[in-house]
């Protein structure tokens, strides 16, 4: 029988001597491999499982909800958060209340570059906005995100280098495999006409789309927030505020290079 992933996270009252050790035993009693284990947060451990039987997941959950000096927190199919908590040891923050925003800090590249990649491994389409001021990051870390997703990229708008807006594309740039990478200030109101009929046909393309200030996107087309899928914001740190106040209807002098 195929083995299937789990994910496991329990918070430890008593971290003594052995006890990774006890839960390690346990698993192997019970035929459950472990893939990877990591601390996730504060007292937590998680870990990656595998087990060719769901009644041996039961029986774990049985026992592990028994034990003093721990307290089972999850143990479920592992979800991308899970995966990424392991693999660098934290949490990516979540809005609570919107619970499509992902929020990062400029010393946490890595792990944004990380969780973009993941999202753009997927088939099929997916809008994703990414919030930020000037220079903090946005852009380079998308087209990073693409390279280790081993996919293509094109900029149908941008300011990285110099300023960007396409009104075609090559052939070989329309591709469902392709992540195609908007600025939602310079396509909504820099651009001509036959930019936003581009911009138009590639929202419906089943590709990855991702756009910066999607704020602004959705506030000059007839786009809306809950059009995205998921929302990333990214400041320099924690206290900094994403504003655009600088951004007028019709011209822009918010500094965007």
């Amino acid at each position: 029988m195929e083995q299937k992933e789990w994910y496991m996270e329990y918070q430890i009252h008593e971290n003594r001597p052995g006890l990774l050790g006890e839960i390690a035993s346990l698993l192997g009693m019970l035929r459950i491999n472990i893939v990877t284990i990591n601390g996730v947060e504060h007292r937590r451990r998680g870990m990656l499982i595998k087990s060719a039987s769901d009644e041996a997941i039961m029986r774990l959950r049985y026992i592990m909800e028994t034990m003093d000096v721990i307290t089972l927190r999850k143990i479920r199919e592992p979800k991308l958060r899970d995966r990424l908590a392991i693999r660098h040891g934290r949490y990516i923050e979540r809005d609570e209340d919107e619970k499509k925003t992902f929020r990062f800090v400029r010393d946490e590249l890595g792990v944004l570059v990380d969780f973009m990649a993941e999202l753009f491994m997927k088939d099929g389409h997916r809008l994703v906005g990414i919030r930020g001021m000037p220079r903090v990051g946005k852009t380079e870390s998308v087209v990073a995100a693409s390279v280790c997703a081993n996919k293509r990229w094109s900029f149908l708008s941008s300011t990285l280098l110099r300023q960007t807006i396409r009104s075609q594309l090559a052939d070989d740039e329309m591709s469902e495999d392709h992540i195609y990478i908007i600025d939602g200030i310079v396509s909504t109101m820099r651009a001509s006409e036959r930019h936003q009929m581009l911009v138009s046909e590639m929202m419906r393309l089943p590709a990855t789309k991702v756009v910066e200030h999607p704020d602004i996107f959705v506030r000059e087309t007839e786009y809306t927030l809950e059009d995205f899928d998921y929302i990333i914001e990214l400041r320099s740190d924690e206290g900094e505020e994403i504003t655009y106040d600088a951004v007028e209807s019709g011209f822009s002098s918010f500094d965007i290079s």
